[in-house]
């Protein structure tokens, strides 16, 4: 397949250019910093027209059969909350609607856990939490990955042909960050603020992988989380002295991921493979 991925040189993207690239497909990174190399484009996903030139084919390349846009910033408080807004909305909206006028049909994208309700000062719902209810924004960062579902999901309606996937990626882990993870035992509110909860970016380049050759036309969000969480306490004594009021919808086991990803599991056939329980003694 060949895919056009933005974000390329972010903690997760460039995971993903390297496990898609691995797996066969090619794909031409896109981002707006990053070292000269070939299958690299630098460019601003805030300017349509760079955008859609870029996605109508680089130096007379062949079409792209898919996108996956994973450029934003990419967390609240990095920049103040309007840049967070301008620059985020701009580039999803850009990428998506250039994809619409090239008549590229499969989009992949991060959304996020924030649409969740995070920090979850006010409790979920339930637990696991999941897709069913309405999402809780709670950040200006938050919001735009609201409303960026939204326009999928009205882009979709326009073109019943095409595919958005959004996936709802928890907080993103490479190996070399697993060493902190026992000293999250100390403090249950440490980690409380996502439901204890992360993703591998081996694991979210999967979720890309999947959504890309299974997602059905039409729009579809994803949580999209490790199978367990980062915590050696049990889950129900977690939940007992954080969320002593929050309904538990289920049974759940001792690490069991609270950020339900069953519904990723049954449709797009994900599968995560990578626990930082393997990379600490």
């Amino acid at each position: 397949m060949r895919i056009a991925l933005t974000g390329s040189t972010g903690k997760l993207g460039a995971v993903v250019l390297r496990e898609l690239r691995d797996h066969g497909h090619d794909v031409v990174a896109f981002d707006v910093v990053g070292a000269r190399a070939p299958g690299f484009v630098q460019i601003d996903l805030t300017d349509y027209g760079q955008v859609a030139d870029a996605l109508a084919g680089v130096d007379r390349s062949a079409p792209f059969d898919a996108v996956v846009h994973l450029a934003a910033v990419p967390a609240p408080g990095l920049r103040t909350d309007v840049a967070t807004f301008h620059n985020n909305m701009a580039a999803t909206f850009n990428v998506f609607w250039a994809a619409v006028r090239l008549g590229i049909r499969r989009v992949v994208y991060a959304s996020s856990e924030t649409v969740l309700g995070l920090p979850f000062d006010v409790p979920p719902p339930y637990i696991p939490v999941d897709e069913e209810y309405a999402p809780r924004p709670e950040s200006v960062y938050s919001i735009v990955k609201t409303l960026e579902e939204q326009l999928a999901r009205e882009l979709v309606r326009w073109h019943p042909d095409l595919s958005i996937t959004g996936l709802r990626f928890s907080n993103v882990m490479v190996p070399e960050d697993y060493a902190e993870f026992p000293s999250f035992d100390g403090d249950a509110l440490m980690r409380k603020w996502n439901l204890w909860g992360y993703i591998d970016a081996r694991d979210g380049a999967q979720a890309i992988e999947k959504a890309l050759e299974n997602a059905p036309a039409g729009f579809e969000p994803y949580i999209i989380a490790a199978a367990d969480t980062v915590m050696s306490r049990p889950n129900g004594e977690l939940i007992a002295e954080v969320f002593p009021d929050t309904p538990v919808t289920r049974e759940v086991s001792a690490h069991e991921t609270l950020l339900g990803i069953d519904k990723a599991r049954r449709l797009l056939g994900y599968d995560p493979q990578h626990s930082w329980r393997d990379h600490v003694e």
